[in-house]
């Protein structure tokens, strides 16, 4: 332990604490709220105490925050042990036509397979589906369009993956552009003319 001095919780957060712990999903704010008899402030404020008390004490395991949403989590550091005790085998990378998908859902949310489809310029029912499967996506309901197709949308595990709060987070799409552009408008070094 560090030289901090020891401080409890209090005993409302140790009741956030333990409605955290034994939801093991992720929870909205204001569900927390409603569990707990609090207004919303009340809890971010309690949020924000078991957050500090689990970062002074070094615990292994963080308060994670995805939207509205809050989970407990195991720290980054302690996943190869807590693999190896589960005996979870590492999952497989998502391949390069999955990310453009999911590149696509994240930035135009919510939207259809027919509009991943148009931006990508090939057939991605098979990527949709293995996203959808690895619960990175989701459907968000139908779309007022004929045919009433089925629009999908990021999860808060999607979020937790690619280690975001929310989607605000996500790199602009204007700002990797502009890199991109500028890489490629360097002019090659050419030879000082000689007089």
């Amino acid at each position: 332990m560090t030289n901090l001095e020891w401080i409890p919780l209090n005993p409302r957060e140790k009741e956030l604490f333990a409605l955290l712990y034994a939801c093991g999903d992720p929870v909205e704010e204001e569900r927390l709220a409603e569990a707990m008899e609090l207004n919303l402030p009340g809890v971010q404020r309690l949020l924000e105490g078991l957050d500090q008390w689990l970062e002074r004490l070094e615990m292994p395991i963080r308060l994670v925050r995805m939207d509205s949403q809050v989970q407990l989590c195991t720290r980054e550091e302690y996943a190869g042990a807590i693999r190896r005790v589960l005996e979870i085998r590492r999952g497989v990378p998502l391949s390069q036509a999955a990310m453009e998908a999911l590149a696509v859902i994240a930035y135009n949310q919510p939207v259809t397979r027919g509009f991943v489809e148009q931006v990508r310029g090939v057939d991605s029912s098979g990527v949709v589906s293995l996203l959808v499967q690895r619960g990175l996506i989701e459907e968000a309901g139908r779309m007022e369009l004929p045919g009433r197709p089925i629009a999908y949308r990021t999860t808060p595990l999607f979020l937790r993956c690619f280690g975001l709060e929310s989607l605000e987070e996500l790199p602009s799409v204007a700002y990797e552009a502009q890199r991109e552009a500028e890489g490629a408008e360097e002019p090659a070094a050419e030879p000082p003319a000689g007089d």
